[in-house]
């Protein structure tokens, strides 16, 4: 065992007596950080214009700050990209961070030197939590891959600006550098396709033990690398690959076409990181969900999604939410994000800890006839369904038709591109529909009641997801296809890339 490995378990073990804070104490830490938030805020133009030298407790800011999304903070951001200080958070930020929006085009979310450390110590404790409950600490002495966006950041006058990934590859620790890759070069290739060709000739003869980065695109790498190197499974090229680190997508319909690429299961360590901040991640691979990051800049509000469409819905603290809730997600942190709706939709699992997982996304449903179907009903109808039809998946998109072939009812079209068929079509998708109603029963009542007729399904042809994705500038990187849509925009696009 290296040295790395040694030291690293008693340090694991003390620091998770250190993370894991109980519900009590959770609490009283995001009540810290409010105010902590608050003392920095009220020397800011936000902060003027919001008059925080008045709030001191959480009744006052919840009167004083309103609920925002990205376009209503886009004034002030537009302040600090044209330099001015001291606009949403003290002096200027380290960086902006580029991310696709649906609605507002692209979106430059501020992250300031308080911030970025959240970022670096949530990834750090994530990786301590797992040494410290599975004892295992040898991946610190082999190599390591992350297979994320370009480090290259443009300018724009004094500020630097780039992927969330990439600005994080600035700031990975000392002791960790010998053992990353790709390299710098690698990985500032643009072209996503040829990036991962070029990891895959580095890193092929190389002893990889954890590999991270958002399941697709891993997905993509596993599979090259096997086409590269003759193997059937990726434990053949990696015989001590022990851990995989994912996010940005659910796992668990990738799960199974992934560990048929590893050649068997492998520990995973689930990780919630946005721009706007690292909002969870899991620290036991016993308990379901991601540990809440508490007590590390930012301070959270809910919003039970059944009042989100409401002019004023109720904001809940961490002291009042319930298990089984589905809530929007709202931030304030310290890079100066106030009030702000990130459109993820979470759902406690426990309370002490508090643990979340990630149910999907304010934007992403079907309610085209008021059935208003949720990622989290789409997703765990599907694993049932492919788990009892011997079915695997690459990838998928759902999407209404409300306009059908004269004399027939609408329905919902699932798109799947499929790994392994399942049996048998007919049962297949009969079985998704009556599990989709016993999730929705809405969607149940416009079923029974000649409103839809049952869903129909679509398959898509090998790499259509990724044809599609690229077509769009949207390969690799943190990109990730819809899982689900009101609309058929996406839908439509996948019409070239149909199976039979």
């Amino acid at each position: 065992m290296g040295i790395k490995a040694i030291i690293s378990k008693p340090y694991a073990r003390f620091a998770r007596k250190r993370i894991g804070l109980t519900g009590d104490q959770a609490i009283v830490a995001q009540e810290k950080v409010l105010q902590e938030l608050l003392a920095v805020g009220r020397t800011t133009l936000f902060g003027r214009d919001h008059q925080l030298n008045k709030v001191g407790n959480y009744e006052a800011f919840r009167q004083a700050v309103p609920l925002r999304d990205y376009e209503g903070l886009k004034s002030y951001i537009q302040r600090i990209k044209e330099g001015e200080l001291d606009v949403l958070w003290k002096g200027a930020p380290l960086y902006l961070s580029k991310t696709s929006g649906t609605t507002s085009g692209t979106k430059y979310i501020p992250i300031s030197k308080e911030s970025i450390r959240n970022q670096l110590n949530a990834a750090r404790n994530a990786l301590l939590c797992y040494i410290s409950e599975t004892n295992n600490a040898h991946f610190l002495d082999g190599k390591m891959m992350f297979l994320q966006g370009s480090p290259e950041l443009e300018k724009m006058g004094k500020l630097s600006i780039g992927r969330l990934s990439g600005i994080v590859a600035h700031h990975v620790p000392a002791y960790l550098l010998k053992n990353r890759m790709p390299s710098w070069e690698n990985n500032c290739i643009d072209d996503w396709e040829a990036k991962v060709d070029a990891i895959v000739e580095e890193t092929a003869q190389q002893d990889m033990r954890l590999i991270s980065g958002i399941p697709p695109w891993v997905q993509m790498y596993f599979e090259r690398l096997l086409e590269k190197t003759g193997k059937s499974t990726v434990r053949e090229v990696f015989p001590n690959l022990s851990v995989f680190a994912h996010g940005g997508v659910n796992y668990a319909p990738y799960q199974g076409i992934m560990e048929k690429l590893i050649g068997g299961p492998i520990d995973t360590i689930e990780t919630y990181p946005s721009s706007e901040g690292f909002i969870a991640f899991q620290d036991s691979q016993q308990e379901p969900g991601l540990l809440l990051v508490v007590n590390d800049g930012i301070f959270f509000e809910f919003i039970p999604m059944s009042e989100l469409d409401k002019e004023t819905p109720t904001r809940l603290t961490l002291k009042d939410v319930e298990l089984g809730v589905n809530y929007a997600i709202v931030l304030n942190t310290n890079a100066g994000l106030w009030g702000y709706q990130i459109g993820d939709t979470v759902k406690f699992v426990s309370l002490d800890p508090f643990r979340i997982v990630v149910t999907g996304r304010t934007k992403h449903f079907i309610s085209a006839f008021g059935e208003h179907v949720i990622a989290e009903e789409v997703e765990s109808s599907l694993l049932e369904a492919i788990s009892s039809t011997n079915a695997e998946i690459v990838e998928f998109h759902v999407a209404p038709q409300v306009n059908p072939t004269e004399g027939e009812l609408p329905f919902h079209e699932w798109f799947i591109e499929f790994s392994n068929l399942p049996d048998d079509w007919s049962t297949f998708c009969t079985t998704l529909d009556q599990l989709l109603q016993s999730k929705n029963s809405y969607y149940k009542d416009l079923i029974t009641g000649n409103v839809l007729q049952p869903l129909q399904v679509t398959p898509v042809a090998k790499d259509g997801f990724v044809d599609l994705m690229k077509s769009q500038g949207k390969l690799g990187g943190q990109n990730k296809a819809p899982r689900l849509a009101n609309d058929r925009s996406f839908a439509d696009g996948l019409a070239p890339f149909f199976g039979n």
